[in-house]
């Protein structure tokens, strides 16, 4: 019986292997920096930054849901989801549109206006997924980012 839940702290180690798992299916396992600790305090500290949901089957974690808010100055409000992960053995099993729903709901129940994510362009079976929800895909949009010593040097 697989059952979708709030994330609570003493789940991040199997998050973070969750995450690692992603990671290498993405080919990237290499970017991977991410720790228990740091993860700890950044989703349970003072001020969380993150939240997640985990899905269970006879109380092991099969998949994770995990996201953060945005602020959109054209739209407000909007629940962005990072990462949503099955188990690569656990896939196929509803897992997926269990944890993608419970995420939808949770964006509606904070007034949200709407729900972003991102998808890598050869990912065809999560590409498929989402079609099903309908969803917008811009191919217009060129992701952007600096790492902090990438920060650190242009500042200096």
């Amino acid at each position: 019986m697989i059952s979708v839940r709030k994330g609570k702290r003493e789940d991040l180690p199997r998050v973070l292997e969750l995450i690692k798992e992603l990671a290498e299916f993405e080919r990237a396992a290499h970017e991977v920096s991410n720790t228990v600790s740091k993860m700890e305090e950044d989703g349970f500290g003072a001020n969380p930054v993150y939240g997640f949901f985990v899905a269970e089957d006879e109380g092991l974690i099969q998949g994770l849901s995990l996201y953060y808010y945005r602020y959109s100055t054209w739209k407000g409000k909007r629940l962005y989801l990072e990462d949503i992960v099955v188990t690569e053995s656990q896939r196929g099993k509803g897992i997926g549109k269990m944890l993608f729903d419970t995420t939808m709901k949770l964006a509606l129940d904070e007034g949200c206006t709407g729900m972003m994510w991102q998808v890598l362009e050869w990912n065809t079976p999560a590409i498929d997924f989402y079609k099903k929800y309908n969803a917008h895909m811009d191919g217009e949009w060129i992701n952007c980012n600096l790492e902090a010593d990438q920060i650190k040097d242009a500042l200096n």
